[in-house]
Parts: C-alpha cells; sequence; structure tokens
C-alpha cells in the first residue's frame, strides 16, 4: 500500500472562506479614487465596467489557463473601460484600495493553525493556489501564523499557468519532491481542485458538503478541518 507523505491545500475556500465576489463588499474608497483620477461615472457605472472587465479577463484565461495579475487587469480597466492612463503608481494605487475593500470578504478558520501544525508533523505541506496576487495569499498565510508549515507556496499568477492546467500541480510536486501516488489534495472547486489534481495523479479530498458534485463518497468532505479524519491520509 502506498503511504501518503505530501499533502497539498488550496487557499481561498479551503484555508479561508471567502466571498468570490466582486462588487458586494463594497468598494466606495475604490471609486473615490477613480473619481480622483478623472473618472467621471456613478458607483453603480464603476461597478458595472469593473465586473465587466473581469469576466473579460476570466474567459480567455478559461480558454488558456494563463494566469492574469491584479496589475494587469487594474490597468486594463483603466485604458479600455475608463479611458484613463494606466499610470503605474495609479494602477497600484488602485490595486491596494481595491484589495483591503475586497478583503473584507475573508474569514479565517479559527482552527485551521492547529490542524496545519498536527498534518506538518507526518506530512510534507504545501499551497497551491489560483491568485491574482501572490503578496495578498502571503501576508494572509502570516497574518494566519502558518507560513512556516508550508514547505512551498506555488500561486498561478508567479507560475503562469492556473488550476486546472497540470503544470501547476507538477511544479508544487517537484519543488517539494513529492510523488503524484503519495499525495493528496484538498480544496473547493471541482474543476481546479478535483479534476486538476487527479489529472496528474493525486486523490483529491473535495470540500462539497452540498453533495453538488459526483466524486465518491470517501473524497468528499464538509471542510478542510475533516482532512484529520479521513482514511485517505491512512493510505
Amino acid at each position: 500500500m502506498t503511504r501518503t507523505t505530501h499533502i497539498f491545500f488550496d487557499f481561498f475556500g479551503t484555508l479561508v472562506e471567502y466571498s468570490a465576489s466582486r462588487t458586494e463588499q463594497g468598494y466606495e474608497r475604490s471609486h473615490q479614487v477613480l473619481l480622483s483620477n478623472g473618472a467621471a461615472l456613478t458607483y453603480e457605472r464603476f461597478l458595472e465596467k469593473w465586473a465587466a472587465t473581469w469576466r473579460t479577463f476570466d474567459l480567455q484565461a478559461e480558454a488558456n489557463h494563463d494566469e492574469f495579475s491584479m496589475d494587469d487587469v487594474v490597468s486594463g480597466f483603466f485604458e479600455k473601460a475608463l479611458a484613463l492612463s494606466a499610470d503605474p503608481d495609479k494602477v497600484r494605487h488602485f490595486r491596494d484600495v481595491y484589495l483591503k475593500e475586497w478583503n473584507k470578504g475573508v474569514q479565517y478558520i479559527a482552527e485551521v493553525p492547529a490542524l496545519l501544525k498536527q498534518l506538518s508533523e507526518s506530512h510534507t505541506l504545501a499551497l497551491v493556489t489560483n491568485t491574482h496576487s501572490a503578496d495578498f495569499v502571503h501576508q494572509h498565510l502570516r497574518n494566519i501564523g502558518v507560513s512556516h508549515f508550508f514547505s512551498a507556496v506555488v500561486t498561478s499568477v508567479e507560475h503562469g499557468k492556473r488550476k486546472p492546467h497540470a503544470s501547476i500541480f507538477e511544479e508544487a510536486l517537484r519543488i517539494t519532491k513529492g510523488r503524484s501516488d503519495q499525495s493528496i489534495y484538498v480544496g473547493d472547486s471541482f474543476q481546479a481542485d478535483y479534476i486538476g489534481s487527479t489529472g496528474v495523479g493525486m486523490r483529491c479530498l473535495l470540500i462539497d458538503p452540498q453533495k453538488l458534485h459526483g466524486v465518491r463518497e470517501e473524497d468528499r468532505i464538509e471542510s478542510v478541518l475533516d482532512v484529520c479524519r479521513s482514511p485517505a491520509l491512512d493510505a
């Protein structure tokens, strides 16, 4: 029987709870930044144009799995949606203000540090996550106090490809010297996490409490906190 040696985790929706919305958190400060840069649009129109810009980038990324950065989408928003100059300093300022407002939807799970500490005593842990800002993820890991539990943090924006592309999982295996048949991936997205990780030979524990996806019951968990109780760790 092959023993599980490596556990790879998704971040958003797995180690933290979050809202994926780009409008509902409230972005009044971001709107004010745009007005100060010469944009003439209402708050509602700002959200419409912002969401439409994201859809354009997302559709392209879904087609080719090439990841884009927050700076990419902000620059595109300034130039194409608002006809403003994408001055790098202005782009960074809007990005930082927006991320602070989006961050209101991120909620930490109190038991996660203890979970990772326990798992790290017997397994190699790594993070493999889609994100448009690597710094944003690293800051959250520091805030939670769990950075030191991970032997590697592989982000899509640094790697270049997003999950479910095989190369991001393969890169994590290479860095951590893991074998796919001795590795488990834990995530909450059927396409990005389950299809992506199983496609390279890993086993995946899918967070799917509502049983929305057709996976084996032994591969379905209620939350990340169930990982320690999964028979997969004994395999």
